[in-house]
């Protein structure tokens, strides 16, 4: 089968997606499972607070990616995103007394995240979303509850040598559409052609067809990505950018923001981050990485 075919077929839902991945890997594969953390069932919210509006409703709205591996990648069978992302949904849900079958999951783009905040068509955006003051202008974030970089995806065997983002100028390198690595590619590389998509499954494919020589994200989305296909792509050493995730919460709603950034701190401690981690993304990317800093952002 052509290796075209191949990862469109993974990208837009073959069954065994997650365990593909593994497999070439050679890491235990994604519970497909609809499991989450224990539900807290002692939880008393103020009158008229963020969390006591979701408890009582017995539900809430979480926008992420669902074609990244790793992060959040739908799962054809369940319906429902696999990845950190998903797991990170799971932790602050169950923390508002709420079981994962009762978080309604709405596919999110890079370009819709704020507009869907601000819409009120979901409570909490978890989808790679990287913090940053212009989008601190228009959204609140809780955390970070990761730290990436954006680094360099090339063709396998890598045959526009390119090493650095300087090697990108004059040549075509894909970006998402909306998305804080368009931009900084823009910013570092101004002799780039930045070509935008919409989705990060459409930017390898046309770095697979030789439409562009690179493809530029977050080292993590990357590393998913190849995950699919690793004959088909090779990655850069190294990142130039530090990448802060945060969680996107309708501006204004400060209390919903500490208490995920609380509810973060408990999953720092307690294990469960690293858990989450080690379920999910670090079977591809190896060990949990170091907390990330709250206060720092």
């Amino acid at each position: 089968m052509r290796r075209l075919s191949r990862l469109a077929a993974a990208l837009l839902g073959v069954a065994a997606v997650t365990l593909a991945a593994a497999c070439d890997s050679g890491a235990p594969p994604i519970e497909l499972s609809n499991s989450g953390p224990p539900v807290d069932t002692t939880v008393n919210f103020a009158a008229g607070s963020t969390m006591r509006h979701l408890h009582d409703a017995e539900k809430i709205t979480i926008g992420t990616k669902f074609d990244q591996p790793l992060f959040g990648l739908k799962n054809p069978i369940t319906g429902r995103p696999e990845g950190f992302d998903a797991e990170i949904g799971k932790l602050i849900a169950a923390k508002i007394g709420i079981p994962a079958n009762r978080i309604e999951w709405v596919e999110t783009v890079s370009a819709n995240r704020e507009p869907f905040l601000q819409q009120g068509r979901v409570d909490a955006v978890i989808a790679t979303y990287t913090i940053n003051d212009q989008r601190k202008e228009i959204i609140d974030f809780a955390g970070p509850y990761y730290i990436a970089g954006q680094s360099l995806m090339v063709r396998g065997g890598n045959p526009a040598k390119i090493s650095s983002p300087d090697d990108l100028t004059g040549k075509n390198v894909c970006a998402v559409e909306g998305s804080a690595s368009s931009t900084n590619m823009r910013n570092r590389v101004p002799g780039a052609h930045v070509v935008l998509f919409d989705s990060y499954s459409k930017c390898a494919e046309a770095l697979k067809n030789g439409q562009v020589a690179a493809m530029t994200t977050d080292n993590t989305i990357l590393g998913g990505l190849r995950s699919l296909d690793q004959d088909a792509f090779d990655l850069v050493p190294g990142t130039f950018t530090q990448e802060p995730y945060g969680i996107g919460i309708r501006k204004g709603q400060t209390d919903f923001v500490r208490f995920i950034d609380d509810a973060l701190r408990t999953a720092f401690a307690d294990g469960s981050w690293s858990a989450a981690w080690d379920r999910t993304a670090g079977r591809i990317l190896g060990a949990a990485p170091p907390f990330p800093d709250l206060e720092s952002y």
